[in-house]
């Protein structure tokens, strides 16, 4: 690091330092050619005749003789530099020195630069990219995806990390956006489930922006490949995005892995395996990054007008818009959080605009308007179908009741849950004290405690910043916690009243992805500064570069994040697809019938995707509890008569689901039902109406 350093020093004198204690890594190579390229001009254009005035100076400054002498050198002098520039340009014009043997010390010139053809210019730009800064973070992120994330990767079409329930849902989310789109887009939002209601595939967050995967394969097994492709992936870019943030913000490359590593892995989201929807937000910090990037600030250097770049502002708007199509769940606070972030934007520019030179370019104003609309468009788009089936089913509409179920209390935010490898054994008793733990158990991470908490004493950011940084971080927390948080008076309970969809989040444990990603940009600072630190005593040092102990000290608080973030998550085989589902044709119903039942028959449709009353969701809607409960005495003549005014034609029943729900023993009973005929087809029975 200390190499790195000093040769930056040597490139650019006077350099702004960078993160690491050099120039800021994405700004080096233009600024370099800004400044090397008008002096090696100016000093073509000059060459010796700059020589010939500070010579004279010399000699004429005190101590240089008399006047006289002095005049008499000042025509020497000119005499030489006229003979040399005569002899020069005579070389010049005839190509040749005469019969004079060249000058043997010319062998020892700089020779010049081979012309490169087009084949080696490619390898060269190819070697520049592998071994760039990003391409690195990139690669290493997805390693550290698959084995932290570990076993998900080792049986990937048979297995589903945590539990197959919502893991099902979402598998199906993601296999339905992809079949819809290549055969009738205009009927995105009518899912197969839920038969007979419209706007089924907005009753929970889509996870539309993974619909690319969706179009690749077909049927369950390629549905749970894809599923867990796209977990990995989630975590990777999670890392990858914060640290991208914390980098952009001043961080050093050791600091940004720590942020980078604590968003991603923190012990919390743990508990989160099963809700991808939850775990996919590293559109977030990217987004933020990008756009923080396209406006010149960061938070060490703040503003620099001449490092705006309209490009990545827009590029960061359209990732932002992204992550909203992920889902509401962690995106409606997102694009809050942005609106209020351009609010406070526009109010200091117009108080600072006098005071800072051109404060905001054109091609930038262009940009942020063009992506502001792209994401609005994006939101209002998405917004619409939830709308309508918050209009269709007022059960789907949250209450305050409903929040303080899951608020969690203040040892949520020191309990880790049953997934976490470290604590997961250890914070038992302190999960069974609370009321719901899947989403009360909100630890960070302790060492992710202790590392922001330094932060506030010892870092590379200004007092402000850390105290703004605190500030967030205490705000979040107390939004997370809901209601238990003083009742949420002051916090939550006014964004539930007067935000609109706000009322449709009923977790507010989840604010703690905010929290966790400003106690990382906390650590960050605190890990920057102990680096510069390092390298500072390793100048001291013969020969002055850290020592293996030095280096091993500055990725301990990295290691220490990681070991928290290790998992024991259960990865449970999925119920194989019964034969039946790739063969009978819907409107159909599957008996037993029930939310977390009818999750894997949603995973087992994605054959053909035939419609069908089963359905999972975060609500249940008035139509499908009405068929379960009509359903409960099938094949009886009432059941099957409710069954065909509502249009369902076939009945299938998975005989090894039966024991325990309310459809036990149904297949003891008679069939007295004209026109209805049963079948076996392999481990389910079908009746066909």
């Amino acid at each position: 690091m200390t190499t790195e350093q000093s040769g930056t020093t040597g490139r650019r004198s006077g350099a702004e330092p960078g993160p690491d204690g050099g120039a800021a890594a994405q700004d080096r190579p233009d600024e370099k050619e800004a400044a090397e390229a008008p002096s090696s001009g100016k000093a073509e254009a000059t060459g010796k005749a700059d020589a010939g005035p500070r010579a004279g100076k010399a000699d004429a400054e005190p101590g240089a003789g008399t006047p006289d002498e002095a005049a008499g050198k000042k025509a020497e002098a000119r005499d030489e530099a006229a003979g040399e520039k005569a002899e020069s340009g005579d070389k010049a014009a005839t190509g040749t020195a005469g019969d004079e043997p060249a000058d043997p010390w010319s062998a020892f010139g700089p020779a010049p630069e081979p012309v490169l053809g087009r084949a080696r210019r490619a390898v060269r730009a190819a070697g520049r990219f592998l071994v760039h800064e990003w391409t690195l973070a990139a690669v290493a992120a997805l390693a550290l995806a698959a084995a932290m994330t570990w076993p998900t990767l080792r049986y990937p079409r048979h297995t589903l990390p945590q539990d197959y329930w919502d893991p099902s849902l979402q598998a199906w989310q993601m296999a339905w956006s992809g079949h819809i789109l290549r055969t009738d887009p205009a009927m995105l939002w009518h899912a197969n489930t839920f038969y007979p209601e419209n706007w089924s595939f907005a009753f929970s967050d889509t996870l539309l922006g993974y619909a690319p995967a969706g179009l690749i394969g077909v049927g369950p097994e390629h549905a749970v490949l894809r599923y867990n492709i796209m977990f990995v992936l989630a975590h990777a870019l999670a890392a990858f995005g914060a640290y991208a943030l914390a980098r952009q913000l001043g961080a050093g490359r050791i600091g940004g892995a720590v942020a980078g590593a604590s968003f991603a892995y923190a012990p919390w989201l743990l508990a989160q395996a099963g809700h991808l929807h939850i775990l996919s937000n590293g559109g977030i910090p990217l987004a933020l990054a990008m756009l923080a990037r396209g406006h010149g600030w960061s938070l060490r250097y703040g503003y620099r007008p001449r490092r705006r770049h309209a490009g990545w502002a827009f590029a960061g708007w359209l990732v932002a818009a992204w992550q909203l199509s992920l889902g509401f769940g962690i995106g409606l606070p997102f694009a809050y959080m942005l609106a209020g972030t351009g609010v406070v934007a526009m109010v200091l520019w117009f108080v600072r605009r006098r005071r800072v030179r051109r404060p905001f370019g054109r091609r930038l104003f262009l940009a942020d308007v063009f992506g502001g609309l792209a994401f609005a468009a994006v939101g209002a788009a998405l917004a619409v179908p939830y709308f309508k089936v918050a209009e269709l089913h007022p059960n789907a509409e949250r209450t305050l009741g409903d929040i303080g179920l899951y608020s969690p209390p203040v040892s949520g935010f020191f309990t880790a849950p049953a997934e976490s490898r470290v604590w997961g054994g250890l914070h038992e008793g302190a999960r069974a004290v609370l009321p719901w733990h899947p989403e009360m158990t909100l630890l960070p991470g302790f060492a992710l405690y202790a590392l922001a908490a330094g932060g506030l004493f010892f870092s590379v950011w200004r007092v402000r910043h850390r105290i703004f940084l605190l500030a967030g971080v205490l705000v979040t927390m107390a939004l997370a916690m809901g209601t238990r948080f003083f009742g949420g008076r002051f916090t939550y309970v006014p964004l539930f009243d007067y935000l609109p969809g706000w009322s449709g989040l009923r977790t507010p444990g989840r604010m703690m992805l905010w929290t966790t990603l400003l106690l990382g940009l906390l650590a960050a600072g605190a890990v920057t500064a102990f680096c510069m630190r390092v390298r500072e005593l390793a100048a001291e040092r013969v020969p002055p570069w850290p020592g293996p102990w030095l280096r091993l000290a500055t990725l301990l608080p990295l290691a220490l994040v990681l070991v928290e973030g290790l998992n024991a998550t259960p990865q449970p085989v999925v119920p194989r697809q019964p034969a039946a589902m790739r063969t009978v044709d819907g409107p159909m119903l599957v008996l037993p019938s029930s939310q977390n039942l009818d999750q894997p028959v949603m995973l087992w449709s994605t054959d053909r995707f035939q419609p069908m009353v089963n359905g999972g969701s975060g609500f249940t809607p008035r139509s499908q509890a009405r068929i379960r409960e009509a359903t409960v005495s099938f094949p009886d003549y009432a059941s099957v008569d409710y069954l065909r005014q509502i249009g369902v034609k076939n009945v299938v029943v998975l005989r090894d689901e039966l024991d325990g729900t309310p459809w036990e023993g149904l297949l003891d009973r008679p069939v007295d039902t004209p026109g209805v005929t049963r079948e076996q087809a392999g481990d389910a029975v079908v009746f066909r109406l």
